[in-house]
C-alpha cells in the first residue's frame, strides 16, 4: 500500500520541526535586534530639526517599531496565524528561556483569569498614549521594555520551559488570538489518527503555550512554531478558507472576554487612542474645561509638572502634557470605548434576540464577525505613523485615501460575509435572519464610521 504523499504545507511544517535550531537562532537574532532598538535610542538626544530616518538612529528605531514592525505583525497574523509568536517574538523567546531555568512553580488560578488580555491591552494602550510611546524612545523603553521585564519575571517564576506570560498576560496575546481565527493557515489535528497511533515510545510535544494539542480545533492559541508537526501522524500544517473557523464557531463556544476585548478593546479603545490627537471634539472640550478652570482661578490641572514616565514631558521638543491633557486623553478614550462599544453591543444584542437561543450568547457569537474590521482598523491606525514618517522623508502617497477606503470596504465586506455564513447555519426563519443581518450591518457601519471621520472628515 502506497504511503500518503505529503502536501507542500505538510512538508513546510515538517521542515519547521526538523530545523528547530535554525528557528531558535533566528529568534535570538530578533531578540538582539529588538533590545538594541529599545535601549540605545532611549539614551540618545532627541532628533534635531531636519534629522532623517537615514541618519538618525532614534528616528530609524521609531520607524522600524511603529512604521513597519507592528503594522505588519498584524498583517502576518491575519495571513499566517501566530507565526510571529512562535517564530519571531522576542518576549516569547525570553520568557521561555527564563522558564527553563526558573522556579517552575505551577500556574495559579488567579493568573488563568480570562480577563487579563483585555485588562492588559486597555492599560497598555491608554498608558502608551499618555507617555507618547509612538514618538519618544524613553517611552518605548518604559512600555515595551517594562513588558519584556514582566515577561521574563513571569517565566522565571511559573512553568518549566513554557510561555505562561504569552498564554495569559501578554497585552497583545488576545488580539493575536482573535486575528489568528481568520488565518488561512493553521496546524490541523486529526483526532482519529491521534487516537489510533501506537502509544509506545512517543515523546510528548513540548508545547510552549500549554495547549492540549489532541483536542485543538482552533488556531487562536497556537503559536505556529511547528514543534507538534507530524506528532502521532495526526498534526500537520494545512490550509483553510479565511474565516472558516469563525463560520464554524458555535454560539456556546463564544468567549465573553474575547468579545469584550474585540468590541470594547480592539475596536472601542483603539479607535479612541488613534483618534484623540486629531479630534476637534477633544480640542473643543479641553479648551472649554481650561477656560472654566481659569475663570475660577483653579490652575492645578493646568500645570505641566508631571514626570515624563507619567505624562509626556519633553520641553526641549515643545511637547509637554498638562494634568488636564492627561485626564482629557483618558476621558476621550474611555468615552469612545464605552459609547462605540456599547452602541455595537446594542445592535448585536438585537440581532441575537432575533435568533433561537440565548440573546446574550448569540450577540457574543455574532461579534466574532467583526474581527476583520478590528484587525484592519488597528493596522490602519498603526500605519498612520508610517505615513507621517514617510512624509517627513519627502515621500507623499497620493493614492493613500483610496487605499484606506479600499481596506475599510474590504474589511466591512469580509465581516458581512462572515456574518452571513454564521447566520446561514441558524434554524431561524428567513425574515428573522434578514433582520438579524441588518442589525449586524448596522454594527459594521458603526465600526467604519470613526475611521471615516479620522481619515476623511477631520
Amino acid at each position: 500500500m502506497r504511503a500518503h504523499r505529503a502536501t507542500p504545507l505538510q512538508r513546510i511544517g515538517a521542515a519547521m520541526l526538523r530545523h528547530r535550531q535554525l528557528i531558535v537562532a533566528m529568534q535570538w537574532a530578533v531578540v538582539l535586534f529588538y533590545l538594541l532598538l529599545v535601549t540605545i535610542p532611549a539614551f540618545l538626544p532627541l532628533p534635531e530639526t531636519g534629522a532623517s530616518v537615514l541618519n538618525n538612529l532614534t528616528l530609524l528605531a521609531q520607524f522600524m517599531f511603529w512604521g513597519v514592525w507592528w503594522p505588519f505583525v498584524i498583517v502576518s497574523t491575519l495571513a499566517l496565524g501566530r507565526v510571529w509568536c512562535g517564530v519571531f517574538c522576542p518576549e516569547g523567546t525570553l520568557t521561555e528561556l527564563a522558564s527553563q531555568h526558573g522556579l517552575g512553580r505551577p500556574v495559579p488560578r488567579w493568573l488563568k483569569w480570562g480577563g487579563w488580555p483585555f485588562v492588559a491591552f486597555v492599560i497598555t494602550t491608554v498608558y502608551g498614549q499618555l507617555v507618547s510611546v509612538y514618538e519618544y524612545p524613553k517611552a518605548v523603553l518604559l512600555v515595551l521594555g517594562g513588558s519584556t521585564v514582566a515577561a521574563i519575571a513571569v517565566g522565571f517564576i511559573y512553568g518549566r520551559g513554557k510561555r505562561v506570560w504569552c498564554r495569559h498576560l501578554c497585552p497583545v496575546s488576545g488580539v493575536f488570538a482573535l486575528l489568528a481565527r481568520l488565518a488561512p493557515l493553521h496546524f490541523s489535528v486529526d483526532r482519529e489518527k491521534w487516537d489510533a497511533a501506537p502509544r509506545t515510545h512517543l515523546v510528548p510535544v513540548d508545547c510552549a503555550p500549554l495547549l492540549d494539542i489532541r483536542r485543538m480545533q482552533s488556531g487562536a492559541q497556537c503559536h505556529m512554531c511547528g514543534r507538534c508537526s507530524g506528532h502521532r501522524e495526526a498534526v500537520s500544517l494545512a490550509s483553510r478558507l479565511p474565516g472558516a473557523e469563525i463560520i464554524k464557531l458555535k454560539p456556546a463556544e463564544a468567549s465573553t472576554w474575547e468579545t469584550r476585548l474585540l468590541v470594547f478593546g480592539i475596536i472601542g479603545t483603539a479607535v479612541g487612542a488613534f483618534q484623540w490627537s486629531s479630534s476637534p471634539w477633544f480640542v473643543a472640550l479641553k479648551t472649554h474645561v481650561a477656560e472654566w478652570l481659569i475663570e475660577r482661578d483653579a490652575f492645578a490641572l493646568l500645570q505641566d509638572n508631571a514626570p515624563w514616565w507619567l505624562l509626556t514631558h519633553y520641553p526641549e521638543a515643545n511637547d509637554v502634557f498638562t494634568w488636564l491633557d492627561g485626564l482629557g486623553v483618558i476621558a476621550y478614550i474611555g468615552v469612545m470605548a464605552l459609547l462605540l462599544g456599547g452602541w455595537i453591543t446594542l445592535w448585536l444584542r438585537l440581532a441575537g434576540a432575533l435568533l433561537p437561543g440565548n440573546a446574550k450568547q448569540n450577540a457574543r457569537w455574532l461579534s466574532y464577525a467583526l474581527i476583520p474590521l478590528g484587525g484592519l482598523g488597528v493596522f490602519l491606525g498603526l500605519s498612520s505613523l508610517t505615513v507621517t514618517l514617510l512624509k517627513a522623508e519627502g515621500i507623499v502617497m497620493t493614492w493613500l485615501p483610496e487605499a484606506r477606503g479600499a481596506l475599510l470596504a474590504l474589511a466591512a465586506l469580509w465581516s458581512m460575509v462572515l456574518a452571513l455564513g454564521m447566520l446561514r447555519r441558524t434554524p431561524a426563519t428567513m425574515s428573522r435572519r434578514l433582520f438579524a443581518i441588518l442589525a449586524v450591518a448596522t454594527s459594521v457601519a458603526s465600526v467604519v464610521a470613526p475611521w471615516l471621520f479620522l481619515f476623511y472628515f477631520w
